[in-house]
């Protein structure tokens, strides 16, 4: 949504992007973003530190919604139950999005789909959504089961009427497709190339990179600790992300036990428009999803097109939608089957040892960039800028 709003901002057209902010550092970081742009903020601001009048009644409203669901049954409680059931501040986003006049209402993301088709009702004016992710196969664990039922039945309230729908990756799309009868657009989550930079080693250990908002469970970082071990080479692993503290104490055991050869730092999360320069300085990146849950088979993760666009190789794993994407990039990635940890052992020792494989790797992944995934190609940005136009036309 934010390189949604930067290219529709620079066609020419007036945008307002409203988003939610949970916590302290999301707050500092919008403002930061926002400063630099020429769109509208609106921030819906749910913080306990900032908002906690705010925090208190979107939690009652979404625990008792959900408390209805799970009693009445996600597929027959009424749909107002069902939408804020699944998204804590759905009317707060509706409320936001309707409070100037709007000629098009375009979002997506779990708890604003639904706000938009509401906002977009009230406001009698054409709406589309974007499913980052396949939402009814995206919960794993405890509640996943409401959780899935739930976004389904949202799902198939707001795709009817869209004037558009867009989808991450060409797997999602197709899964769309064979449940609604739909054909979204596949807008991948690309960026705009960095400039050329060459990363000089500092030593000789190999220096890898993950990024996200949380560090935490289900995200394939075991694999990489257990890997490390097997390839016995001195390895430094960066994770930018704010961590969960009990979930980083277990990373750092597990390194003790099986990888001791490797250094795991971790860095606080940094503003979007900074994350392709913060890739470059590293040998190689990891994309390193997890099979489960469904969704994770199915989506591209922006991980995978911000080391394209610094200019570094990645470390890949094989789910569906990796593997086939795998195939296209030639040097850039080393795959390896999930759960194969000596697989991704043997890549590493090689990427390690071989100079010449990493200036490969580095030129591959440039190329790639290049030549298909940056944000600026005309079937991603593209795509988008004629979507809207007909659908505003």
């Amino acid at each position: 949504m934010l390189k949604a709003a930067d290219a529709l901002t620079d066609a020419g057209y007036r945008v307002r992007l409203v988003s939610v902010s949970q916590t302290p550092w999301m707050t500092v970081t919008d403002a930061a973003i926002s400063a630099r742009r020429h769109w509208t903020p609106f921030v819906v601001d749910y913080s306990q530190a900032t908002a906690p009048a705010l925090r208190r009644k979107t939690g009652v409203r979404f625990k008792l919604m959900q408390t209805l669901a799970t009693a009445i049954g996600s597929s027959s409680v009424p749909m107002g139950v069902a939408i804020r059931a699944y998204g804590r501040a759905h009317d707060e986003l509706v409320d936001a999005a309707t409070a100037e006049p709007a000629d098009l209402v375009y979002g997506g993301s779990t708890g604003a789909l639904a706000a938009v088709v509401e906002s977009a009702r009230k406001l009698g004016v054409p709406y589309a959504v974007d499913f980052e992710d396949f939402h009814s196969g995206e919960a794993i664990g405890e509640g996943s089961e409401l959780q899935n039922a739930l976004a389904e039945r949202v799902e198939r309230y707001v795709i009817p009427g869209a004037a558009f729908i867009t989808a991450a990756s060409p797997m999602i799309a197709e899964t769309y497709a064979d449940q609604h009868g739909i054909s979204p657009l596949v807008i991948h989550n690309t960026f705009s190339i960095a400039s050329a930079q060459v990363a000089e080693r500092r030593d000789g250990r190999l220096h890898l990179y993950w990024f996200s908002q949380t560090l935490g469970p289900r995200r394939g970082l075991e694999e990489v600790i257990r890997a490390a071990g097997v390839a016995r080479i001195e390895i430094e692993l960066h994770l930018r992300a704010r961590p969960i503290p009990e979930y980083l104490d277990s990373l750092q055991r597990l390194q003790a036990a099986v990888a001791p050869q490797l250094k795991i730092v971790n860095h606080q999360p940094a503003t979007p428009d900074d994350m392709v320069a913060l890739a470059q300085p590293y040998d190689a990146g990891l994309a390193c999803e997890e099979p489960e849950p469904l969704n994770r088979q199915l989506c591209l993760t922006n991980k995978i097109f911000t080391y394209l666009a610094a200019g570094i190789p990645m470390f890949l794993s094989r789910t569906l939608a990796q593997a086939c994407l795998e195939r296209s990039l030639g040097g850039a990635a080393f795959g390896y089957d999930c759960g194969d940890v000596e697989g991704l052992a043997s890549a590493m020792r090689r990427l390690s040892e071989d100079a010449a494989l990493r200036e490969c790797a580095r030129a591959a992944a440039r190329r790639a960039a290049e030549q298909r995934w940056h944000w600026e190609h005309a079937d991603d940005r593209g795509a988008l800028l004629r979507a809207v136009a007909g659908a505003t036309a």
